[in-house]
């Protein structure tokens, strides 16, 4: 029976790439990141301390943004009232001569039905 025997041993190339023993995974692991350096709890209170104060350069920064934004705002303002007021009072004056023009064909229409 041996002699009909010609099986070769197939060997899995991903397999045999594969590193054996444990995996070296590059980077910190979880017990470096446990026993890290951490603050203490009166250092941890001036760093909020410290985020609440905020920059003084950022917050003159803000301040002369907030002044700029609202000269923006009343030119706009100013530009939209002008514009509104002689809007309106075109409006009103189309409204007038839209109301003549009809009053006058009705009045056409009811003469031209009562003659025939």
């Amino acid at each position: 029976m041996g002699k009909w025997d010609n099986r070769v041993a197939y060997m899995n190339p991903i397999a045999m790439a594969r590193p054996r023993g444990p995996i070296q995974s590059s980077g910190p692991t979880i017990q470096d990141y446990l026993n890290r350096p951490r603050p203490t709890w009166e250092e941890l209170k001036e760093q909020l301390e410290k985020k609440k104060k905020g920059s003084k350069a950022l917050a003159e920064f803000e301040e002369k943004m907030n002044e700029n934004w609202k000269k923006e705002l009343e030119k706009h303002r100013e530009k939209l009232l002008s514009g509104s007021e002689s809007s309106s009072k075109k409006r009103q004056d189309k409204r007038q001569g839209k109301r003549k023009k009809k009053k006058k064909s009705r009045s056409h229409k009811s003469s031209e039905s009562s003659m025939s």
